[in-house]
């Protein structure tokens, strides 16, 4: 079986408050988009995994798609498999990429093995092995609470936007956002802006805390947003805690840059 986990990107992002348990509550918006690595299992004599394509930094063995096995296997006598990761999706750029592939794994063994998970039963599963690992057991936008696997719908569609999205060659590691970041309470939530605010007035108000400190740190960065802004952007933003950058746009733009990661159409 054959699967393509998409990547996202984060369309607002207010970190409200530190937890007791050392994590952060935070509100955001997860928006699938079409840049996906390939993922393929197969039933085997014994448990393999291949990654392929963009190194994956760390050991392999260690990979979240291997441990995605081990969870369900802890549940369900499952037979061994061939797991063969094929990464486009870039690491490190605040785009959920490992996160998906994980999900995903969960999936096509769900489908290869007939277990018969429900997708609350997946999303469960999904919670365990990362915080936004459940956002990609469903294939539409969702809003994210708590540590970002509190899910829910949120009725608004980027259907006929063209997107750019960019990473400079820098990396933010997750500790290091959140070092930089003051929890506080958001002024506007992220749900509200994005059903009672028309795109164009995005700019100024659906924010991602990450951005500040992050920027004074990689000025690089921040002069990617800029950059999108000057080729007409509608909206930009980092995604996630970065360092990956998107443009919102009305119409399909050349764009050639090294940072480019993917441009095209949103179907979704």
């Amino acid at each position: 079986m054959i699967a393509f986990p998409p990547c996202k990107i984060n369309l607002g992002l207010n970190v409200l408050e530190k937890r007791n348990d050392g994590y952060h509550n935070l509100e955001t918006c997860f928006y699938p988009i079409p840049l996906t690595d390939i993922l393929e299992i197969l039933p085997s004599q014994q448990l393999s995994f291949i990654p392929t394509g963009t190194v994956i930094p760390g050991d392999s063995t260690d990979n979240l798609c291997l441990r995605a096995y081990a969870l369900l296997q802890k549940t369900f006598d499952i037979p061994p498999a061939d797991i063969h990761l094929h990464k486009v999706i870039p690491t490190g750029a605040g785009l959920g990429g490992g996160s998906s592939d994980a999900a995903y794994t969960l999936r096509l063994l769900n489908d290869l093995f007939a277990l018969q998970l429900t997708t609350d039963q997946l999303s469960h599963y999904a919670q365990q092995l990362g915080s936004d690992c459940s956002f990609f057991i469903q294939d539409e936008a969702m809003l994210g609470k708590g540590r970002g696997e509190i899910l829910e719908p949120v009725h608004f569609s980027l259907s006929g936007k063209y997107l750019v999205l960019v990473k400079p060659a820098v990396h933010v590691s997750t500790a290091e956002a959140y070092r930089g970041v003051i929890p506080q309470a958001a002024k506007q939530s992220v749900k509200s802006i994005l059903e009672n605010t028309s795109l164009p007035n995005w700019k100024g108000v659906l924010k991602n805390d990450f951005e500040a400190s992050v920027f004074n740190s990689h000025p690089i960065i921040k002069h990617y947003k800029e950059k999108l802004y000057e080729l007409g952007a509608v909206y930009a933003s980092m995604s996630g805690s970065g360092s990956s950058v998107f443009g919102i746009f009305d119409h399909p733009i050349e764009y050639a840059d090294e940072a480019l990661i993917w441009s095209g159409m949103l179907t979704r």
